[in-house]
């Protein structure tokens, strides 16, 4: 059974900085693309970030610079930092677990950025 926990969410004033952390379990971590999506109140799901298993990493043109995800297969844990937080990054932060057809979600983390 897949499971993808999330940590590290929380309240920061605009400017602060969060990491957040999805430890799997129930997959072959190595060998999935693991991401990190958002949804904002009213909003679709949005992908944030991307690390493949080959470990090329993508970046929604709204953070680039500002995030930078990361992967440690030997503890099956994906981290996502957060700089320079802004308001609109309010969103719950959804970690994701995929290889070709198949795809798990995370419960998700609130993350809200006061101005």
């Amino acid at each position: 059974q897949v499971q993808l926990v999330e940590s590290g969410g929380g309240l920061v004033q605009a400017g602060g900085s969060l990491r957040l952390s999805c430890a799997a379990s129930g997959i072959i971590f190595i060998i999935n693309d693991m991401g990190w999506y958002r949804q904002a109140p009213g909003k679709q799901r949005e992908l944030v970030a991307i690390n493949t298993s080959d470990g090329r990493r993508n970046y929604a043109d709204s953070v680039k610079g500002r995030f930078t995800i990361s992967r440690d297969n030997g503890k099956k844990t994906v981290y996502l930092q957060m700089n320079s937080l802004k308001p609109e990054d309010t969103a719950v932060y959804y970690c994701n677990a995929r290889r070709g057809s198949s795809s798990s979600w995370g419960q998700g983390t609130q993350v809200t950025v006061s101005s």
